[in-house]
């Protein structure tokens, strides 16, 4: 989906204008841009999170050369997916971490009973 169709999509689940529904999707993704930037973390439960990340100095190859450069420390931009989100693009890896997730500890209960 590229941004023409999130326009539409928008203008037609809400009733409104195509330049509205643009106006809107401005709104939101500058709003998240803005927040980045500063350094403060997005989050849309259940949709994920939108973070700055500082990624260390670093050597790299060039390859053309074949000689070794620096990489200079950079902040970039970084999403993490919700649950919510990555359960709806595989189900069968949410099942299954589910499935894995440990159960209630027994030790909690038993500690509660020896407080009576």
């Amino acid at each position: 989906m590229n941004r023409i169709e999130l326009v539409e999509k928008i203008a037609d689940t809400h009733n409104v204008s195509k330049a509205e529904g643009a106006r809107i999707l401005e709104t939101v993704t500058s709003s998240i841009v803005a927040a980045v930037k500063k350094g403060d973390p997005v989050q849309i439960v259940g949709f994920g999170t939108f973070k700055q990340v500082a990624r260390a100095a670093r050597s790299g190859f060039n390859p053309s050369l074949g000689t070794k450069i620096k990489i200079a420390a950079q902040k970039v931009p970084k999403f993490v997916p919700g649950a919510a989100f990555k359960a709806a693009v595989d189900p069968k890896a949410a099942k299954r971490k589910a499935d894995a997730a440990p159960k209630a500890k027994p030790a909690a209960k038993k500690a509660a009973a020896k407080k009576k």
